[in-house]
């Protein structure tokens, strides 16, 4: 019982507690710095990407379709992603600067095609609204390039012309 009087003393009014109070001090400043790494990670984003945001609905009334699938192509018409619309029928992929066609199809609505250009750092969205009526499809199940490539083509060019290509 005398040791642990002893260590109580020497905790209360000696060296002790300097020593705890540097070690609770260090402590502190270890879990500070740590929150603020953790707090700067969301910022680190490569400098020259963006997102793109896509919301697919049905026209009229405004339904999520969320068995679509919106492909992003390059202004070449070479795939960067394919992507299927979550229950809210968003969505989303992180994307290099530059411009880009997004691709929006269905089985029972017709395609939308968009061109769109992608920021650094910024968010461009696209809001898919699709109308009745039927894509039409080849027994592979790919796209009548009578429909949707000549879109695209048409999208593609109008970009290449307004940048002077």
């Amino acid at each position: 019982m005398s040791s642990f009087r002893t260590a109580w003393k020497k905790l209360v009014l000696g060296q002790s507690l300097s020593r705890a109070q540097a070690i609770i001090g260090a402590l502190a400043g270890i879990a500070s710095i740590s929150g603020a790494v953790i707090s700067l990670a969301q910022y680190a984003h490569p400098a020259n990407t963006g997102d793109l945001v896509a919301v697919v609905q049905a026209a009229g009334s405004r339904g999520a379709v969320t068995d679509a699938t919106v492909e992003v192509l390059t202004s070449q018409n070479a795939l960067v992603a394919t992507l299927t619309p979550d229950a809210t029928g968003r969505v989303t992929q992180e994307l290099k600067e530059g411009v880009y066609v997004v691709r929006v199809s269905h089985p029972k609505y017709e395609a939308d095609v968009r061109r769109v250009q992608v920021q650094p750092r910024q968010t461009v969205e696209v809001r898919a609204n699709l109308r009745a009526g039927s894509s039409t499809t080849l027994h592979d199940g790919s796209s009548s390039p009578t429909n949707v490539d000549r879109a695209v083509n048409k999208g593609v060019n109008a970009v290449l012309k307004a940048l002077r290509f």
